[in-house]
């Protein structure tokens, strides 16, 4: 049987946020994207839009490379009323719910970021895993810890989102 290695780990653990993606859009329209527990939880919408965001900024990032939202237009598809380089971090209430998108630019603008992700993580090596991306923490920032933290953040906002969906109000 042959080695699995690092990056495909992490090829696995993007596809998984994928799926869940996915998973968590389907069949979903207007408002139910848009409620909010208690009315002031993050919606799916927000969720899903952030989760994105994050992963398209730390991985253009990491690439050397523009991020898809901006170099592809999805900023001008989502027209959202927030800067052009917002990834949703520390929003307020009424920015969460100035996110409001259709499943199907959520679910789309979802796979050009994770194709540009596996096409990226197709041409790294395990060595180059090893290369410091940020030297601002103690102890400094491996390409592959920033990547596993990427990926531990878009699970758990999915999660939230299956969360939510799970327990949307009945039509």
């Amino acid at each position: 049987m042959a080695e699995v290695t690092a990056v495909e780990v992490l090829l696995d653990g993007f596809g998984r946020v994928r799926e869940s993606v996915e998973r968590v859009l389907d069949g979903l329209t207007g408002p139910r994207l848009t409620y909010r527990v208690g009315g002031s939880a993050n919606s799916i919408a927000w969720l899903v839009w952030h989760l994105t965001r994050v992963q398209d900024d730390h991985v253009a990032e990491v690439a050397g490379a523009d991020q898809v939202w901006l170099a592809d237009g999805w900023a001008e598809r989502f027209d959202l009323p927030l800067p052009a380089d917002d990834t949703g971090y520390g929003h307020r209430g009424d920015q969460v719910a100035a996110v409001d998108a259709p499943a199907d630019l959520l679910r789309d603008y979802h796979r050009a970021v994770h194709e540009r992700t596996a096409a990226y993580l197709g041409g790294v090596s395990g060595h180059d895993l090893t290369r410091v991306v940020d030297e601002s923490w103690d102890p400094p920032v491996t390409l592959a810890v920033r990547l596993l933290s990427v990926i531990e953040d878009d699970l758990q906002h999915v999660g939230q989102a299956a969360f939510v969906r799970g327990v949307l109000p009945a039509d």
